[in-house]
């Protein structure tokens, strides 16, 4: 459990969702109370990681989406001026 929880606490750090997935799929069965607290604690700190990373991730995506909009309507305005007949 020691080295688990000690992984957990890197995962946290380094903001490895895939690491968290990977502890938290694999949870040690046995454990001590004073272990079972800290793992506790740890997992309030990794759902808070984890909303912070949903919430940076959603502005990106939004940002993506209004970069593409305006990209696209750019394009579409550009095409128009340029366009040349002879």
């Amino acid at each position: 459990m020691f080295v688990w929880l000690n992984n957990l606490k890197i995962a946290i750090v380094q903001k490895d969702a895939n690491l968290l997935d990977e502890l938290l799929s694999n949870m040690p069965q046995e454990a001590s109370l004073e272990e079972i607290e800290s793992a506790l604690v740890l997992m309030g700190e990794a759902i808070s990681m984890m909303e912070e990373l949903k919430s940076s991730t959603l502005i990106s995506m939004q940002n993506i989406k209004k970069n593409l909009k305006f990209l696209q309507n750019d394009e579409i305005t550009s095409t128009s001026r340029l366009d040349i007949t002879y």
